[in-house]
């Protein structure tokens, strides 16, 4: 399994209880170009709202849904897409593969068919197929493989 290397964000570790300047940009980030709410103040207060945008943000790109902000997060909410992903092809196995058949299952476009059973963590012929719909339809190169610009693509579903 490969996966690209990104450096280190010089940002602290946010968390509910954190306040501050670094929750006011980490507010700013979330919630102008994540997850607006016209609710939503940037207090620099790390709240409940704030962790609920936080999760949701981490649950799009792939990351540990824990509501802690620390540099992984932090690299994501810059790059605007998923960091230090493995490529993933036909006969990966594991959690990621099984969370792009549940991306991709949740989109009617590129659903992998087969039920329940289809969303084993197995990249099976089925999961390259709508990988590769993905691909055609996002302008990517047609490969089947999930790389950077196609983690990006399914960031967005």
């Amino acid at each position: 399994m490969t996966t690209t290397t990104s450096n280190k964000i010089n940002k602290p570790v946010l968390k509910v209880g954190s306040k501050g300047e670094a929750v006011k940009e980490l507010q700013k980030l979330l919630f102008n170009h994540y997850f607006p709410s016209p609710n939503e103040a940037i207090d620099g207060v790390f709240g409940p709202k704030t962790e609920d945008a936080v999760r949701r943000f981490q649950i799009r790109m792939f990351l540990l849904e824990d509501g802690v902000v620390g540099n992984k997060t932090w690299q994501a909410l810059y790059k605007g897409a998923p960091v230090d992903m493995p490529v993933l092809k036909v006969g990966s196995t594991g959690g990621f593969v099984q969370r792009i058949q549940d991306r991709l299952q949740a989109n009617s476009s590129y659903g992998v068919t087969g039920g329940p059973e289809a969303f084993n963590g197995i990249f099976d012929s089925e999961t390259e197929k709508s990988v590769k719909e993905l691909q055609k339809n996002a302008g990517l190169a047609v490969d089947g493989i999930v790389g950077d610009c196609t983690w990006f693509e399914l960031s967005k579903m």
